[in-house]
C-alpha cells in the first residue's frame, strides 16, 4: 500500500491520509487544523494532482476530520464519499456551522481566504455523500480495481468508525479516533480481533498516563460533587464543552444526577450549535438506536438559553450551571466571556471535561494557580484567579495501554502511527518496538510517500 499523510503540520490537525491499494485510490478524512487559518488550515492536496480518486472515506464528523471535505470534493468532482448513517445525518450541519465561523472570522480577523467554501457549495455536494451501516461489508468498484470496506463502531462520538479494508488478500485497518470505554451517551468501540497486514492507529493519549484507579464513573461523580459544592456556596459553574458529543454527554450526566436526587436544584443554561445537535441526536436515537440521548433530557432539566446580556468580567445575571461552547475557551465564545466573568470570584467553579490545547485560554486557565493575574485579552479583562478550576478526565480517546493491547492483539506486519503529537507517537513507537519486534513501524513525515 502506498500512503501519504496530507496533514501538512503533522500531529493532530488537518487529518487526511491518501492511500493506494493496487489500482484503487482513496482518501481517509479531510479535516481542518484548529490552530491554523486560511488555506494553511487545510491538508496539502498537492500529492493528489493528476490522481483519479476512486473513493473518500470519512471516519467521523469532528472538524479536524471533515472541515476541508468540500475542498477535496471540489478538486475531485464525481468521487463518492462514504460514512456511517449517524455521520451522514449530522455532517451537513457541522459543515454549515464551519462556513458560518469562517465568514465571521473573515469579518472579525481579516482572514481573506475565508470562507474556504460556501453554504451553496455544501448543499450541492450533499448528494455525493452515502451512508453505510456498521458491521456490513461493502464491495466498491473503482475505475480499475475494487476493495471491500467495513465500518466498525469506534466509540469516540456518535457515528465514529474504524474502517477495515480488504484488497485481494490484504487486510488493512484504520482505527480513526477510538474510545474503548462506554460514555453516558455512547457504547464503547467494538473492533474485530483479527490479524492485519497493516494497522493505521491513532495515538492521541500516548503521552498521558492514567492513574491505575481511574474510572469514568468516578470522574462523573467528582464532577457532580464539585457542581453541588459550588452551588451550595452560592456560586456558578461553567462547564466548557465541545458542541458535538461532549455537550450531550454532560447534559445526560446532569439528567441522571437530577433523576436520582444527586443534583442541587439550580437553573441550567445552554445554547448554540450543541443545542441544535441535540435534535439530531434525538433523531439518530430514534432511527438507529446508536446514541443514548433524547430531547426529553432537555425538557426534564428545564434547559434555559444562555443570557445574551452576559458582560465580560461581570458576574452573570443569574446563578446557575452554564454548559456552553467552546470546550477550550476560545476567544469570542460564550465560555470565554463567562470564564472572564467567573474567574475572579472564589464562589465559582470552572470545570473542564475535555482536552485543552495549552495555547488556548482554557489551557492557560488549567495551568494557572489561585492568586495569579490572568488576562482575557480579547475581552479586555484582567483579573486574579480566585475561582475553583478543575479538570475531569472524560476523554473521548482510548487510553494508550488499551490501544497498545489492541495493536499487539492484531499482530500486524506493518503499523502506522497517526493523530498524535510527537511525544505521544514516540511513546507508542518505543512500546511497539518492544512488544511487536517483527512488525514494521512507521511514523510518517507529512507529504512523504511510503510503501507499507
Amino acid at each position: 500500500m502506498k500512503l501519504i499523510d496530507l496533514n501538512r503540520d503533522g500531529g493532530i490537525g488537518a487529518n487526511s491520509l491518501y492511500c493506494q491499494l493496487g489500482d484503487f485510490h482513496f482518501v481517509i478524512d479531510s479535516g481542518l487544523h484548529p490552530k491554523q487559518v486560511g488555506r494553511q488550515a487545510a491538508p496539502d492536496l498537492t500529492p493528489l494532482r493528476g490522481v483519479e480518486l476512486d473513493l473518500i472515506i470519512i471516519t467521523h464528523c469532528h472538524l479536524d476530520h471533515i472541515g476541508s471535505l468540500p475542498i477535496l470534493m471540489r478538486e475531485h468532482p464525481g468521487v463518492p464519499v462514504v460514512m456511517t448513517q449517524p455521520s451522514r445525518m449530522i455532517i451537513d450541519r457541522m459543515l454549515h456551522n464551519s462556513a458560518n465561523v469562517m465568514v465571521r472570522e473573515r469579518e472579525e480577523k481579516g482572514v481573506m481566504d475565508y470562507p474556504l467554501f460556501t453554504h451553496d457549495e455544501i448543499d450541492r455536494l450533499m448528494p455525493r455523500l452515502h451512508a453505510h451501516g456498521f458491521n456490513n461489508p461493502k464491495k466498491f468498484s473503482g475505475r480499475r480495481d475494487e476493495i471491500e470496506f467495513t465500518f466498525f463502531p469506534a466509540g469516540h462520538i456518535v457515528g465514529a468508525a474504524g474502517v477495515e479494508i480488504v484488497h485481494k488478500h490484504r487486510r488493512i485497518f484504520f482505527t480513526g479516533d477510538v474510545l474503548f470505554e462506554a460514555q453516558r451517551t455512547l457504547n464503547p468501540a467494538k473492533f474485530p480481533h483479527a490479524h492485519y497486514d497493516t494497522l493505521v492507529m491513532e495515538t492521541t493519549r500516548g503521552a498521558t498516563e492514567r492513574p491505575a484507579d481511574h474510572s469514568r464513573l468516578r470522574e462523573v461523580t467528582r464532577l457532580v460533587d464539585t457542581i453541588n459544592e459550588t452551588l451550595q456556596r452560592d456560586g456558578s459553574v461553567l462547564i466548557p464543552v465541545f458542541a458535538l458529543g461532549r455537550m450531550q454527554e454532560i447534559l445526560a450526566v446532569l439528567h441522571d444526577a437530577k433523576k436520582f436526587g444527586k443534583l442541587v436544584e439550580s437553573p441550567i443554561f445552554a445554547s448554540g450549535l450543541g443545542m441544535d445537535l441535540c435534535d439530531y441526536f434525538d433523531e439518530i436515537a430514534k432511527k438507529t438506536g446508536q446514541v443514548h440521548f433524547t430531547r426529553t433530557i432537555l425538557k426534564d432539566l428545564g434547559i434555559r438559553k444562555t443570557p445574551r446580556d452576559l458582560q465580560p468580567g461581570k458576574q452573570p445575571p443569574q446563578q446557575g450551571i452554564y454548559v456552553v461552547s467552546s470546550g477550550m475557551v476560545v476567544e469570542n465564545t460564550p465560555s470565554y466571556v463567562l470564564a472572564s466573568a467567573l474567574a475572579g470570584n472564589a464562589k465559582n467553579s470552572i470545570c473542564f471535561v475535555g482536552y485543552c490545547d495549552p495555547d488556548t485560554a482554557g489551557g492557560r486557565l488549567l495551568a494557572a494557580k489561585k492568586g495569579d493575574d490572568f488576562l482575557f485579552d480579547a475581552a479586555n479583562v484582567k483579573t486574579k484567579i480566585r475561582c475553583h478550576i478543575e479538570r475531569f478526565d472524560l476523554s473521548g480517546h482510548a487510553d494508550r495501554e488499551e490501544l497498545l493491547d489492541f495493536a499487539v492483539t492484531t499482530k500486524p506486519r506493518s503499523l502506522v502511527v497517526t493523530h498524535g503529537d510527537p511525544p505521544a507517537r514516540a511513546w507508542f513507537m518505543q512500546q511497539l518496538a518492544e512488544q511487536l519486534p517483527h512488525t514494521k513501524l512507521l511514523d510518517p513525515v507529512p507529504l512523504q510517500e511510503y510503501r507499507v
